[in-house]
């Protein structure tokens, strides 16, 4: 089992071509689209490391 990555960032070009690189590396990938999915993604797994943006609409990266 590979090393399991939240990408959360607003731009889905941004979440796509990180989790290209990632996997390509031979790490899980999961992406969210804001802060609100990334934490329903937490509820539910366990991350080894979660890159996140900082400027996000609704609640940002600091929140």
């Amino acid at each position: 089992m590979g090393t399991n990555i939240l990408i959360v960032d607003d731009d889905k070009d941004i979440r796509n071509l990180i989790s290209v690189y990632l996997e390509n590396e031979e790490m899980v990938t999961h992406k969210a689209g804001d802060a609100v999915e990334a934490l329903k993604l937490l509820e539910q797994k366990e991350f080894d490391l979660i890159i996140l943006d900082i400027m996000m609409p609704n609640m940002d990266g600091i929140e």
